[in-house]
């Protein structure tokens, strides 16, 4: 798991396990459509990102900008692209407006006149650009940026750029992020890092961070004083810096006076936060509830901004949309006529050849109804709806009809369902770990078995209906496969319980029961360290459900037969070809007869389960990576997925399945499709329908009959009325109910879930875009005062983007054209980390000047990135000199990479690793830890076998984002030296060889955080060496499972804490972080004057302790053999 960076992506790990609590929000009917006049009476809510002049306000709202009167009435609107526009912030004079918009699909910065017009576009660099405001004067325009950073994308710096264009300047502040300037313009106050985008309310971990003041001409540094809570958006008026914080639980608006050193309180709202407050020239404006206020500073008064803005809201008119995108469940009919689909939250049956798209269910966007599943008898289609505001099965006609409600106990999230092969039952389960099953006729769900360590996902049904099979996880991480007899309620353990059995299913004919188990240990060496990993594990192993039933996979011997059976075995093929002969036109011919007899009852399956672990038969096929089983007559089928896809790439493309499709009779495993996500099968088997990718077909299942693009279906009329307003309600209360479900603490860490839920619904009537929903939803979940609680996504407007070329190189202005100050190294081997201009043969290096771009002229005038819009990956040319002018330039072709965050992290811990060696004579390795996910492993892998020869290690987590929990770092980092090797040749090797015995000393950091809270823990905890540093982030409750929402949204809920056995049991970490042994703030004072004081403070640990470390002792003497 992870912090979210300042890109705001997300990385879920971590499989939880604690139940949750069942509330809520009474269901209410879907509303129509709401056009503008339908909206509430009153000022319009849900304004954001609001600044204020002397006599305007300018805000965002359905991701455009507008402008009203401070005395309130209608707004005007001054943007429209399909973009958002954000951040604006009016001139000291009042006569422009500066903003972050997305119009080629990157933030960058903008200006517009108050009065309207065309935005100019003033800065061009593929990174975030995110306004902060103007410098007093009026001449530049403040923005930060993660441009430059290193570690890429974890912090931002700050810039001016001229409101008329030009090169970005950046501010000698090494990290900032909120910001506002003294009245005189020559000092700042400002948050190194901040969390206005978290949603975590009350945020108390490494990363609350105090407001300071640097003198930008004396380069001197002053935090003000700091209590609990987050201080935020510092707005610095007169000698008074107004900010916002929630040191009391809710964010208030306070004031610190410079000359008395005083801390004032200035408002006490106790239900909704002030959000994105700003300065103007007599007043603060923010919103509090969705509403603008202004606070008057001379007289402390606060006033409601009366605004309404009456907007077209383009993206909340209904609107036909194709939905093959967002296909989820798929299915097949029993005979292959049709496909069955679930796409945002509507039911679908897609011929497979003639015919037209169906309908199932009536169109709607504010039911999400998913996992359809057609009856074996073709009559019915079975599916989940939260139509009553909780999950329940129905069931409906599959030619449509009226629908009939199967569940009644709705209030927690579901899962299934699978229908009986008799057509009579349904088999489902839910979030809390338990598998029921329900009679159509009854409707009274019955409790099949529950679990205590995670969900039971795979039951299935034996023939008769009278059998349920499945596996349940157990504490190990292994699943056993376990029966349920419907008759006699008696569960029965299959499993020796020794390996990790799943996926069980019945064979047609009732003879055996077949599953997946992790049974084959192969191992595989490292190359990088002697350890072993196992890869194909799997096999597909047959058990014989009748005591004396032969093994289908018994030995087999070839014998000749006797004269006469020969004899008898002619005379039935004879008869079998009379009977042909003389067959009449309306006579039952063979396959008819057997048809007629397989619609007969089916007769009871005789299973003894007394020994029946004991009959456990390995069926002959390759070991692999195996999944998705299922059993027709004579055969079964399965996926298989290649190695590589548990191998980390730099593209990290997941490998494709392979369907295979094995005749028990013959004995024979044959490669059905090759390159598929998944698959589904009729009811005879005869037929299967495949996903790969957007592609999703139906083919005969034989081998060798079709592939992957064949019997494609035809979804371009799959389209539904969608309208947002009502899909937009259906996703508010799905995000509620699954923070409800899966959040890890059933007491939802003290808080009135449902009084929260309705809080925030009431601001619905106001979202007019989905973004704003996001936001809301976001508002919501941050009330639980959790880590990794994030809402991203959805059905967002499509933003054009144009790449804009990066050359790995810092270029200045200089004599009218750009000079090259530096070029990075990088490693051109490695598309991460290419730097175009070291390239063999280039002619061009540092100090020389960049004239001009594919034929056009540089002009050091305008921000140099404007050259290189839509140059990314393309070959170009470039026109060097080792001065600035034309004459005398030459040609160079490059191809400029889409970003430099590669080469600028490589010159990072390359000058990092170099300080530490310089300093320590060689002694002490350096390596940078930047996550713990495959990046990280990577990286830590790199760094530390390439590292083996020194005496101790300087371990630098810093900035780390998290991914999984990592005790693999900790177990190399912890090795301790068992003996040595010596050989008759060379050196002593110690052992185990791959290890680092001598000091080995951590640096952490607040931007270290998730994984990388657990890794300096571990590191603690297991007295490997000291920390240095601050305080981490302290976010150690994760996230494991993705939940869809209706629209492709995604909403994250917390489903499992850390805690330490230590002291008697107690939580770690969660909201505080790790504190390290030795407090070493990363002053910016220091930092500018060329110092790293926590690198420069793990040195001296390190030296320090290698004084007492005699490292490998000498060879004893060699032994001498007794006479």
């Amino acid at each position: 798991m992870k912090p979210m960076p300042f890109r705001l992506h997300v990385l879920l790990w971590l499989s939880g396990i604690i139940l949750a609590c069942l509330v809520t929000i009474p269901a209410k009917a879907p509303a129509q459509a709401a056009a503008a006049d339908q909206l509430p009476e009153g000022p319009t809510k849900l304004l954001r990102f609001a600044d204020i002049s002397k006599d305007k306000v300018v805000f965002a709202y359905a991701g455009d900008l507008w402008i009203a009167s401070r005395d309130g009435g209608a707004a005007r609107r001054l943007t429209s692209h399909v973009g958002d526009e954000l951040y604006p912030k009016f001139s000291p004079d009042g006569k422009w407006i500066a903003f972050t918009g997305e119009y080629d699909g990157n933030p960058d910065v903008y200006v517009i006149r108050t009065d309207g017009g065309e935005p100019k576009r003033l800065t061009f660099h593929p990174s975030n650009d995110m306004v902060l405001g103007w410098t007093p004067d009026g001449k530049n325009i403040l923005f930060r940026s993660d441009r430059f950073s290193a570690p890429p994308s974890r912090y931002t710096k700050l810039f001016l750029v001229s409101p008329q264009g030009g090169p970005a300047k950046p501010l000698q502040v090494p990290r900032a992020s909120l910001t506002t300037f003294s009245p005189d313009g020559t000092k700042i106050a400002y948050l190194e890092t901040s969390q206005e985008f978290r949603t975590w309310k009350r945020y108390r971990g490494g990363w609350s961070l105090p407001i300071a003041v640097f003198d930008l001409k004396k380069n001197s540094y002053e935090e003000l004083p700091k209590t609990a809570g987050m201080d935020l958006f510092p707005m610095w008026h007169g000698n008074t810096i107004y900010f916002i914080s929630d040191r009391d639980g809710v964010m208030n608006l306070f004031s610190y006076d410079l000359g008395s050193k005083q801390t004032k309180k200035l408002t006490d709202y106790k239900e909704y936060d002030i959000k994105w407050p700003s300065l103007g020239p007599d007043a603060i404006v923010y919103e509090n509830g969705g509403l603008l206020y202004e606070f008057n500073l001379a007289s402390g008064k606060v006033r409601n901004l009366p605004v309404v803005v009456r907007a077209e809201d383009i993206e909340t008119r209904p609107e036909f949309k194709n939905v093959a995108p967002s296909i989820g469940s798929y299915s097949l009919s029993p005979s292959a006529a049709r496909a069955l689909v679930e796409a945002r939250g509507n039911i679908f049956t897609i011929p497979a050849e003639h015919g037209s798209i169906r309908t199932l269910t009536k169109e709607h966007s504010g039911i999400h109804e998913l996992n359809p599943a057609w009856s074996p008898d073709g009559k019915w289609i079975a599916y989940l709806s939260d139509q009553t505001g909780e999950y329940e099965l129905y069931t409906r006609p599959q030619m449509g009809g009226q629908e009939s409600r199967i569940t009644s106990d709705g209030g927690v999230y579901r899962y299934g369902p699978v229908w009986s092969p008799d057509s009579k039952k349904l088999l489902y389960w839910d979030k809390v770990h338990q598998l029921w099953f329900i009679s159509l006729d009854e409707k009274k769900p019955i409790l099949v078995d529950k679990s205590d360590y995670g969900d039971i996902a795979d039951g299935s049904w034996s023939p008769d209906s009278l059998w349920i099979t499945y596996s349940k996880p157990h504490r190990r991480g292994s699943n056993d496969v376990f029966l349920y007899s419907l008759g006699t309620k008696q569960v029965t353990k299959v499993s020796v319980g020794f390996y990790s059995d799943n996926n069980p299913v019945f064979d047609d004919g009732g003879k055996y029961l077949y599953f997946i188990s992790t049974r084959y240990f192969y191992p595989s060496v490292g190359q990088l360290d002697q350890r072993f990993n196992y890869y194909s594990t799997d096999g597909v192993f047959a058990v014989t459900l009748k005591a004396d039933e032969a093994s289908p996979f018994k030995p087999q011997s070839d014998e000749e037969k006797a004269a006469d059976e020969k004899k008898d075995e002619k005379k039935d093929d004879k008869k079998d070809d009379k009977k042909s002969a003389d067959a009449k036109p309306g006579d039952k011919t063979p396959d008819e007869q057997k048809d007629e007899k397989k619609a007969e009852p089916v007769k009871p399956i005789q299973i003894d389960l007394d020994g029946i672990s004991t009959r456990i038969a390995t069926v002959p096929i390759s070991a692999g990576i195996l999944n998705g089983l299922a059993a027709r007559k004579d055969k079964f089928f399965y996926l298989s997925t290649p190695q590589e896809a548990r191998q980390f790439g730099t593209n990290d493309r997941t490998p494709k399945s392979i369907l295979h499709v094995y005749e028990v009779s013959k004995r024979e495993d044959k490669v059905l499709l090759e390159g598929i996500d998944g698959y589904d099968l009729d009811k005879e088997g005869k037929k299967v329908i495949y996903k790969a990718g957007p592609v999703y077909g139906i083919v005969e299942a034989a081998p060798g009959k079709a592939k992957v693009g064949e019997g494609k279906l035809n979804l371009s009329e799959l389209q539904v009325k969608i309208d947002p307003r009502e899909e937009w309600r259906q996703v508010f209360r799905e995000a509620w109910r699954i923070e409800r479900d899966f959040y890890w603490d059933p007491h939802m860490t003290g808080h009135n879930w449902k009084k929260i839920g309705e809080r925030y619904e009431a601001l619905l009537p106001w979202v007019a875009h989905r973004s704003d929903l996001n936001y809301l939803i976001g508002e919501m979940i941050a009330e639980l005062s959790t880590s990794h609680t994030y809402v991203s996504g959805g059905d967002q407007p499509a933003k054009p983007h144009v790449s804009v070329g990066m050359l790995g190189a810092d270029l200045e202005p200089d004599g009218g054209y750009f000079r090259i100050t530096k070029i990075y190294p990088g490693e051109n081997w490695n598309d991460a980390t290419r730097s175009p201009l070291t390239e063999p043969g280039l002619k061009v290096k540092a100090g020389d000047y960049l004239i001009a771009v594919d034929g056009q002229e540089t002009h050091s005038s305008q921000d140099v990135y404007s050259y290189f819009q839509d140059l990314a990956g393309k070959l170009i040319t470039l026109k060097i000199n080792s001065k600035s002018t034309p004459e005398g330039a030459w040609e160079i072709t490059v191809k400029p990479t889409s970003g430099e965050n590669g080469v600028r992290y490589l010159d990072w811990t390359d000058a990092n690793r170099h300080k530490v060696e310089e300093a320590t004579g060689g002694r002490i390795g350096y390596m940078h830890v930047p996550d713990t996910s495959f990046p990280g492993i990577i990286a830590f892998d790199k760094q530390f076998t390439a590292q083996l020869d020194k005496d101790g290690i300087i371990v630098d987590e810093r900035y780390n984002s998290g991914g999984q929990i990592p005790d693999f770092y900790t177990e190399k980092l912890k090795r301790e030296l068992l003996s040595a090797l010596a050989p008759r040749e060379g050196k002593d090797v110690p052992w185990p060889p791959v290890a680092i015995y001598g000091p080995r000393v951590m640096i952490v950091n607040e931007l270290a955080g998730s994984g990388g809270d657990a890794f300096p823990w571990f590191f603690h905890r297991q007295k490997i060496g000291p920390i240095v540093g601050t305080r981490t982030w302290g976010g150690l409750v994760g996230i494991s499972r993705g939940i869809p929402l209706h629209d492709g949204g995604n909403v994250t809920a917390p489903e499992s804490a850390f805690w330490s056995t230590d002291n008697g049991g107690e939580w770690i970490v969660e909201n505080h972080g790790v504190d390290p042994d030795y407090v070493v703030p990363q002053r910016p004072d220091l930092v500018i004057s060329g110092h790293d004081p926590q690198l420069e403070k793990a040195i001296e640990l390190a030296e320090e302790a290698l004084r007492n470390y005699q490292g490998l002792p000498p060879r004893p003497k060699y032994p001498v053999a007794k006479q």
